[in-house]
This record gives C-alpha cells, structure tokens and sequence, in this order.
C-alpha cells in the first residue's frame, strides 16, 4: 500500500524545519549559558542538552539512515512538498525563525544580556558571564554554520559534529581562554590577589588535549 501523499508532505514539512528547529535550540542554549553562570556549566545542564539537540535537528536524516540498518525501512518521501498549504507553512515557519528570531529577537536579548552586565558590574558581581552570554548570542547564525560545515551527512553524522566542536574547543577557543586566563593572574598579582590558581587555570587549558590522550593511554 503506498504511503497517503499527506502523509509524505507532512514528514517532508519536519525534515525541512529541522534545521530551523536547530537554530532555535542554539538560542536557547545561549539563554541556558547565562543562567548556568557560563564558566561552571554543569555537563548535562541546559547548555549542552539544547546544544545537543542542535546537533540531533541538523542530522536528522542521518540519524534515520539507522533504522534501515536495523532491517526497518525509512522510506523518506523525496521531492518538494505538494500539498499548498504545507508548503506555505514550512515556508513561513522557516521564514520566522530566520527573520523574526535569529536577525531581530536575538540580537535585543544580548543587548538586555549586555544591560544585565552593567547591572551585575555595579552590584559588585561579576559582567563576564552575561557578555559571554551575549556573544554567544550574536553568533547564533555563525555556530549554525560552523555545525553545518562539520556535517558529514553520514551516519555518524552527530559524533562528527561532536568531535569537531570538541576539536574547536581544544584548538581554538581553549587557548584564547588560556590567555584571558594569564591576564587575569597578572591583574590579581598586580593588585596583590590570589593568582597562582588563574597560572593552574591556565596551563591547563592548554594542555587539556594532552591531558586527554594520557587517560586514554592508562585505560
């Protein structure tokens, strides 16, 4: 019996807004990334479950390409949509999350993430954490691409992505954290504070890659 054409257009319409569902979790994330205090994020918390998903969303049809290796067939409708309305609303629900949310709501919450930082600075707490926030946020679109370019379509798709932001993490993000690091041991050494702690911070995000490979050659 052949799959109802509704039926085909209505799966056609989810794996279309897939990606547009993957960019609505990498703004919840980065609202998430503020409320875990942004340097202690807890593995599992808010972050990384709606950066997850992120990942799941953008290789979705990969993931699918599984059950046809379990002997369950996923015959996944092919060509554009063909009832009209599904069509439109795929459009205008696409459309949305690009227009509304990511080019004009996302960038008016880091500017309150911004504000929130002042308001942090003169309390007596700490601003890092908001703008961090608020970078993240503005780089909504950026992260969306970075995680496509890593998109292998296969069907280790997801620990593709993963392993490459790991590697990104590692090779680029960590070392700058390392610096800022540096900075701030020099700044608490200049106003006499604790610094030996930041030097510890420092150094070991610099050689977290090598601290990695050494527990996986005393396993």
């Amino acid at each position: 019996m052949a799959t109802p054409q509704l039926l085909n257009d209505i799966i056609s319409v989810l794996l279309l807004l897939a990606p547009s569902a993957a960019l609505l979790s990498l703004v919840i994330a980065g609202v998430n990334l503020r409320r875990e205090g942004t340097m202690t994020f807890a593995i599992g918390g808010g972050f990384t479950k709606w950066m997850f998903w992120a990942v799941v969303f953008l290789t979705l049809q990969p993931l699918l390409s599984w059950f046809t290796s379990f002997g369950v067939p996923v015959p996944l409708p092919s060509g554009g949509i063909a009832t009209g309305w599904l069509a439109n609303l795929q459009a205008d629900v696409a459309q949305f999350v690009t227009n509304f949310v990511v080019q004009r709501l996302v960038p008016t919450l880091a500017a309150f993430f911004v504000l929130r930082a002042i308001l942090d600075a003169a309390s007596g707490q700490h601003p890092l954490p908001s703008i961090l926030a608020a970078m993240f946020l503005l780089g909504t679109q950026t992260t969306y691409n970075l995680l496509q370019s890593y998109n292998t379509g296969t069907q280790y798709a997801t620990v593709d992505i993963l392993d490459s932001l790991w590697n990104h993490l590692v090779g680029t993000i960590m070392p700058i954290a390392a610096v800022l690091a540096l900075v701030g041991a020099i700044l608490n050494f200049a106003t006499r504070k604790p610094f030996l702690r930041l030097v510890g911070v420092a150094l070991a995000l610099l050689t977290v890659s090598a601290i990695w490979k050494l527990l996986i050659s005393m396993m």
